[in-house]
């Protein structure tokens, strides 16, 4: 029991930092991929989050989610059953987190709980679809901090480096 709850941790934990410090962040700074199919004005939110089979929002889907099944695929001999509940869970906490536009508000305990784990709200999820410079870390909320450095540092260098790109 122990091992299915220290791999799913260790799952969700490495997952979300290599999603996001490898491709949520970059893909703000270098793509256009994900701000296009997660952060477009011009879209109901509702629609291309949770309801659409849109092939640009599946990628978008499946590049977020791969480090969580690299990681999953390391992981897969010492614990299965852990594996599978993480992977559970981060979907789980996917549709959940995309709820806001339904009209979901987190109960004050849910989000005190939340709060404790570090884990992202709906409505935190919200804040990093309208200011699109917070709230990263799709699941956990102690990212945020380093990939806001990372996003800066990235921008950086993007600006410092652009006249090579262009020149070429």
């Amino acid at each position: 029991m122990f091992k299915a709850i220290a791999c799913a941790w260790i799952l969700l934990v490495i997952g979300d930092f290599l999603s996001t410090f490898c491709y949520h962040v970059p893909e703000h700074v270098f793509g256009i991929l994900h701000l296009r199919t997660h952060h477009s004005y011009k879209k109901s939110f509702r629609h291309y989050a949770i309801l659409t089979f849109n092939s640009q929002v599946l990628l978008d889907g499946i590049l977020g989610a791969l480090p969580y099944l690299l990681v999953a695929a390391v992981l897969w001999s010492f614990s299965p059953i852990g594996v599978v509940c993480g992977l559970l869970f981060g979907q789980f906490h996917v549709w959940w987190r995309h709820t806001t536009t339904l009209g979901w508000q987190t109960p004050k305990l849910v989000e005190i709980l939340c709060r404790i784990l570090f884990l992202t709200t709906p409505e935190r999820h919200w804040e990093h679809h309208q200011k699109t410079n917070q709230g990263y870390g799709d699941i956990f909320t102690f990212f945020e901090q380093p990939a806001k450095g990372w996003l800066r540092l990235l921008r950086l260098f993007r600006l410092r480096f652009s006249h090579l790109v262009v020149s070429q």
